[in-house]
C-alpha cells in the first residue's frame, strides 16, 4: 500500500493552514464577521497557537502557550514563513461563547466547550436537544468565518489581503 498522501490531504492542509493563518491576522485587525442571518460574531485566538514549517525532514514546529499570551513567539514564526496547523479559538456571538481546538490539515475539533446548558428544569432529551443546538451555532460561525475567508482568498483582492496580513505580522 501507497503510504504517500493523496493529492487532497496536500491541498485540505494548505487551504486548512492558510485560513488559520488568515483568521489569526483577521481576528486580530478586524475580527467582525455575520453569521448567516446577519448577527454578528468574533473569534480571537487564545492560549495556544501551533505553527509549523519546512517540508520532509526539515519541518520546524513551535507550540506557544501560556495565560493573556500574546503568542509572540508564534507570530516570530510567522514571519519565518511558517503557518498555523492548530489553534484553540473562541467565537463569540451575544450572549454566547464557544471555544473549540482545530486543526489545519483536516478541520478536527477537538475540546468543543459550548454555553452552558440549563441543568435546571426539563428532562434529560431537552438538554441533549439544546447541547445539540449550540453546536450546531458553533458550526454555523465556524463555516461563516471560514465562508469569509474564501470569499477574500479566491477574490482577486487577495494579495492585498497578503500584504495586509505580512504588515501585521512585522508590526
Amino acid at each position: 500500500m501507497n503510504d504517500a498522501p493523496y493529492l487532497g490531504q496536500t491541498t485540505d492542509l494548505i487551504l486548512g493552514q492558510e485560513f488559520l493563518t488568515w483568521l489569526w491576522f483577521y481576528s486580530a485587525t478586524n475580527g467582525s464577521f455575520q453569521d448567516a442571518s446577519g448577527r454578528p460574531f468574533t473569534v480571537s485566538m487564545e492560549q495556544r497557537i501551533v505553527v509549523q514549517g519546512g517540508e520532509g525532514s526539515h519541518v520546524e514546529t513551535a507550540s506557544v502557550s501560556g495565560l493573556d499570551s500574546e503568542l509572540r513567539e508564534a507570530r516570530l514564526g510567522l514571519t519565518m514563513g511558517k503557518k498555523v496547523t492548530r489553534a484553540l479559538l473562541r467565537l463569540e456571538r451575544e450572549p454566547e461563547e464557544w471555544q473549540v481546538s482545530l486543526k489545519a490539515a483536516d478541520f478536527a475539533c477537538s475540546g468543543l466547550k459550548t454555553p452552558p446548558v440549563d441543568r435546571e428544569g426539563g428532562d434529560d432529551e431537552a438538554r441533549l436537544l439544546e447541547k445539540i443546538s449550540l453546536v450546531e451555532g458553533f458550526l454555523e460561525l465556524l463555516d461563516a468565518a471560514y465562508e469569509r475567508f474564501l470569499r477574500i482568498r479566491l477574490d482577486s483582492g487577495w494579495p492585498e489581503e497578503v500584504r495586509r496580513l505580512r504588515q501585521w505580522m512585522d508590526s
